[in-house]
């Protein structure tokens, strides 16, 4: 698939991240690279590239989404003050998988969670 100027710096934008971003955050790196790019188009393509695989959205109860260059089943780390997401590589094994299955009636597609908490550097300005 043959991708425009715009949507290969929305996916480079993701894939260059150090840590999983908004959308405004990467409207904002990319409005460097293309100063006339909007938050609509950017928004177009992030859904876009979610829908065809190449990145993974995290959908966030405060309505912020961050996106991720991981598509693999992960879970992530949620810090409740400042909004940081960390990747972790735990995850529920395939025979928790099959009870919950077997209890439910749910077909089981994908599974990921974010573990809620504060992170070090939120409990650090705490104390």
């Amino acid at each position: 698939m043959r991708f425009s100027k715009q949507r290969q710096a929305v996916l480079d934008t993701v894939i260059l991240a150090d840590k999983h971003l908004t959308a405004d955050e990467i409207h904002k790196i990319v409005k460097h690279k293309i100063s006339n790019i909007s938050l609509g188009t950017v928004y177009r393509n992030l859904n876009e590239l979610v829908s065809i695989g190449k990145i993974k959205r995290i959908i966030l109860k405060n309505g912020n989404d961050k996106f991720d260059k991981t598509t693999s089943n992960h879970n992530h780390l949620y810090c409740e003050m400042c909004g940081k997401l960390i990747d972790v590589t735990y995850k529920i094994n395939d025979a928790d998988i099959r009870k919950i299955e077997t209890e439910t009636g749910f077909k089981i597609t994908d599974c990921n969670f974010n573990i809620k908490g504060i992170c070090t550097d939120c409990r650090k300005e705490r104390n």
